[in-house]
């Protein structure tokens, strides 16, 4: 399965950021050994349905470390028996856009 996954603690920095507590996120997600990608907007990481859970908790846990609320959005692709496809969808999509 690909987790597509965004957290978000109460504001934390003086500017009303939160990059620090989304890099602890992110921290949790590369450090798990999960393929794994981040952009402007969601951390994406594929793996079984227990792996990619545990880690999406750990993640929040880790973003709310000193914030009394975290938002959550999450967005999964449950495709049994195919792995890979963090980068094979890109990869088709890429293909139909050379063409």
């Amino acid at each position: 399965m690909i987790v597509a996954f965004s957290v978000s603690p109460s504001a934390t920095e003086e500017d009303g950021g939160v990059s620090e507590a989304v890099a602890r996120a992110v921290k949790v997600v590369r450090e798990s050994g999960l393929p794994n990608s981040t952009n402007a907007m969601f951390t994406n990481v594929e793996g079984s349905w227990d792996e990619v859970m545990d880690v999406v908790k750990r993640a929040v846990e880790a973003a709310g470390e000193g914030s009394s609320r975290v938002g959550l959005v999450l967005k999964a692709d449950i495709r049994p028996g195919h792995e890979g496809q963090l980068t094979a969808k890109v990869e088709r999509v890429e293909k139909h856009l050379s063409e």
